[in-house]
């Protein structure tokens, strides 16, 4: 089937068109034209409205009181459609630190249910863990905490049927720079964080290979005049990526102004790093092994350390404009294709582009999500 998509803003990879008509052919993306090439097609109808990418989310526990750590395929499909609602039409389950024979469960379901999911498409498995330093464990288990193995990693990749995108550790662990040469070169991502490394120690993982920084200042060594540390060397080396949580409360505006005009924003990835009371009331919920608070729009572990969030990447991308540190586009292509490029899976998701899928999200002009679309389906509207 062939229909015309007509809008008054088009947000392409490499620059934005005003007003005119997008293909969309047997749910792919099609050709774009300013005008009409033929009078009588089916026209959807979005005048007065943007056009942009679905948004991409590489950084997602949870959604909807359902936990990727729960190891349960329904629950997963429910975190799927729920995204949708979030603008997120491509995802990356993001799992915790658990004992290795839990991840490998999870690691198996997930590779089952990739392909039959009901709503936003799982494109991998993100690993967060469970490599990481006590100090800045989070809301992560110490107990499992160990040292990077490629055979233990392997062990989840096969398990996965080798859908691990990325997976992150802390820079300052035994054994890192092997292990970072060794999945890099599988095209494994490797991410830095949960960390108290030196600046020293952040560059020589680059240097091996790591090219993200997880949730950039939480959870990581700050910036100090006399030792950079994980901060000074996200902010000073060259060709890395920044994950950003900009739910105004695990980074101040300031400082996410201050990361994007330093970097450039298309070195920066928006995430939500989201847990199971995203969509959810407020109240008590878990976060992999450990109770946590839903209050005041904010996940606070029971000593009051923020526990992952509940924002939704919808809201990040709004916030970035709102606080005038990035334009429409530039915000757009924070929670779509730089996600998408940083966790090596634009071959498939974060840009409109022929032949691809039409998975893509209908905003207003105050960059409120009017309306999802997967396979150029309408699957939800606001």
């Amino acid at each position: 089937m062939r229909e015309f998509l007509a809008a008054d803003r088009f947000f392409f990879a490499s620059h934005v068109e005003d007003k005119g008509y997008l293909e969309i052919v047997d749910g792919k993306f099609g050709q774009y034209y300013k005008t009409l090439p033929d009078e009588k097609v089916n026209i959807i109808d979005q005048s007065g409205k943007w056009i942009a990418p679905g948004l991409v989310d590489t950084h997602i526990h949870g959604f909807k009181n359902h936990d990727v750590m729960d190891n349960d395929a329904q629950g997963m499909n429910e975190i799927s459609e729920g995204l949708l609602s979030c603008g997120v039409t491509s995802f990356l389950p993001t799992t915790l630190t658990s004992s290795r024979k839990h991840l490998k469960d999870v690691a198996k379901m997930l590779g089952e249910v990739k392909g039959s999911e009901k709503g936003a498409k799982i494109q991998g498995i993100y690993f967060e863990g469970p490599f990481f330093t006590e100090e800045h464990k989070g809301a992560q288990n110490p107990a499992y905490f160990s040292d990077p193995d490629t055979d233990t990693f392997h062990e989840w990749q096969e398990a996965s049927g080798g859908i691990i995108k990325k997976i992150a550790l802390a820079p300052e662990r035994d054994g890192v720079e092997d292990f970072v040469k060794q999945v890099s070169d599988e095209d494994v991502v490797v991410s830095l964080g949960h960390s108290s490394a030196t600046f020293q120690q952040a560059s020589s993982a680059v240097e091996a290979g790591a090219d993200v920084f997880v949730h950039a200042y939480n959870g990581m060594s700050g910036l100090n005049h006399r030792e950079p540390g994980m901060v000074g060397a996200l902010l000073t080396l060259n060709d890395v990526y920044a994950e950003l949580i900009c739910d105004g409360y695990h980074v101040h505006p300031k400082a996410a102004e201050l990361l994007i005009q330093k970097m450039g924003y298309n070195r920066v990835s928006l995430i939500t790093d989201c847990m199971m009371a995203g969509g959810m009331p407020d109240g008590d919920y878990i976060l992999g092994e450990f109770p946590v608070v839903v209050k005041d729009g904010t996940a606070r572990m029971k000593e009051g350390n923020l526990a992952g969030s509940i924002l939704k990447l919808k809201e990040g991308v709004k916030n970035v404009v709102d606080w005038n540190i990035a334009t429409p586009e530039q915000a757009i292509t924070m929670g779509s294709l730089v996600p998408a490029i940083s966790s090596n899976i634009d071959d498939s998701c974060g840009r409109i582009k022929k032949g691809r899928a039409a998975d893509f999200i209908v905003l207003n002009p105050d960059m409120t999500l009017s309306a999802t679309y997967l396979d150029g389906q309408e699957r939800y509207h606001a």
